[in-house]
């Protein structure tokens, strides 16, 4: 009595006979008139209302299984229904024989019996498919009716479960905080959760081009630098070491070097300064002039190198101190710091340098993440067990964690909740009308063949009723 949706050829009430087998394989009926490719029904066509490709509801092995349980079912509910017809004509035989009163009770129970019995089974086969092939209406409800059902479902999903106030209800109720505190806690979660981060970081940067990167990096550092205006800061950190005496030790390193160059140069020095005495001098008085100049050269760096009072560093500090005030309030100093800074940051040299230091960065940010025992998987390990430790039993750090993930999940479900019921519809609107129907017949099919056993046996117990309440009320 059950039929396939659009197909014209007969089955019994147990669901075999003639017609496509079962266990045909999804797609199959594709090169049928009619029908458009990949086995969609007519009038389909198989693709998405946006335009998209449709993702496969297949038929899989397991629903098959599943299918046969309902063959049994089918079956077995069927055989019920000849069992009451067979009960019905033996009754009615056995009362028109004049057996006695009691055939008309059994009679009546089994006739009420067949009537729930084809009514269950007309309701149950409405849902898959047309009753004998008959275009009855409002029959085939889940293939004829898909579309509307999977809007629905999509409606009711928004109305029902993609609202904030749910979403923040449901997230309170599972305390994610000290759950996940306790599970990062365990030095084996922190593990895996370690290496499941070097593993996306690994990712990211392998994804990321380098000239990209250092494209970006290179215009943000240099942006951000040529924005600045740097005088202060300089003028500031200077007034600072000078107070500190810091440029002390830079002098004195300065005093040492230069004795000891003057000390093994002492022949360059005269000969400079014989070079460039005029010609009409004689020679010997150019070369006394030389060693003079030389001897008292080497005289005042001595004298500079080891006094700390000399007046020489003395005035190195007044000179320091006058800069670091001039670059913190005279606007033409500041003016030239930062003209000189442009020229310098606009040099190719120095932009080659920034640009060269993210595959610096990069290279050492694979090795450490490749190396369980890196410096920083291991800190990431150590931050996140002390992180579980703590959320696990900081109740303002769990109430704070949930509340960003309420307000994370709420945001998402108020604002994207049309796209994911779109998302819901046009699933269902993509799958093959027939595909679905069988798989949904092979998940709760077997369920279903109980309606048709449980309408026979009420069926039967009501036409006994029926018929005991009219006897005894003399009909």
């Amino acid at each position: 009595m059950e039929q396939d949706a659009g197909q014209g050829t007969g089955r019994g009430p147990d669901g075999h006979g003639a017609g496509r087998p079962e266990s045909a394989p999804p797609g199959i009926g594709a090169g049928r008139p009619g029908a458009e490719p990949g086995g969609a029904p007519p009038g389909t066509s198989g693709v998405r209302p946006s335009g998209l490709p449709l993702g496969g509801f297949a038929y899989t092995a397991a629903d098959e299984e599943k299918q046969r349980g309902v063959r049994r079912m089918k079956t077995t509910a069927t055989g019920l229904l000849l069992l009451v017809a067979l009960v019905y004509v033996l009754a009615t035989w056995a009362e028109n024989s004049g057996v006695g009163g009691w055939p008309g009770y059994v009679a009546a129970a089994a006739e009420a019996g067949m009537v729930g019995a084809l009514a269950d089974w007309f309701a149950v086969t409405a849902l898959f498919r047309r009753p004998l092939g008959l275009p009855i209406p409002h029959t085939a409800i889940i293939p004829t009716k898909k579309d509307q059902l999977g809007e629905s479902l999509g409606s009711f999903v928004g109305e029902n479960f993609l609202s904030g106030d749910v979403v923040r209800d449901r997230i309170h109720a599972l305390g994610v905080g000290a759950r996940l505190g306790a599970w990062l806690a365990e030095p084996a979660h922190a593990d895996r959760v370690t290496a499941e981060l070097a593993t996306a970081l690994r990712g990211a940067l392998t994804v990321l081009r380098d000239s990209d990167v250092q494209a970006v990096v290179g215009e943000a550092i240099t942006r951000r630098a040529d924005a600045a205006e740097v005088g202060p800061g300089m003028g500031k950190m200077l007034e600072r070491i000078v107070a500190d005496g810091g440029h002390r030790r830079v002098v004195d390193l300065v005093c040492v070097r230069a004795h000891d160059w003057l000390v093994l140069h002492g022949d360059s020095v005269m000969d400079a300064v014989q070079g460039g005495a005029p010609g009409w001098t004689p020679r010997f008085v150019d070369k006394r002039v030389g060693e003079r100049v030389y001897k008292e050269l080497l005289r005042f760096v001595t004298e500079m190198r080891d006094m700390p009072g000399h007046p020489a560093r003395g005035s190195i500090d007044t000179f320091l101190t006058d800069f670091a005030a001039d670059l913190q309030t005279d606007g033409d100093t500041r003016a030239r710091v930062d003209r000189l800074k442009s020229e310098i940051l606009g040099r190719g040299e120095v932009q080659d340098v920034i640009a060269s230091a993210w595959s610096s960065v990069r290279s050492m940010i694979l090795a450490a993440a490749e190396d369980e025992r890196s410096e920083l998987r291991l800190r990431a390990r150590a931050s996140l067990i002390s992180l579980g430790a703590r959320l696990s039993t900081d109740e303002r750090l769990q109430a704070k964690l949930e509340g960003w993930l309420e307000d994370a999940a709420a945001y998402v479900v108020t604002t994207y909740r049309t796209e994911i019921t779109s998302l819901i519809s046009d699933t269902v609107a993509g799958w093959d009308a027939r595909q679905t129907s069988k798989k949904i017949e092979a998940h709760i099919g077997r369920d279903l063949q109980f309606i048709r056993i449980n309408g026979t046996v009420v069926g039967a117990l009501a036409g006994l009723a029926i018929y005991s309440v009219s006897r005894a009320l003399g009909g």
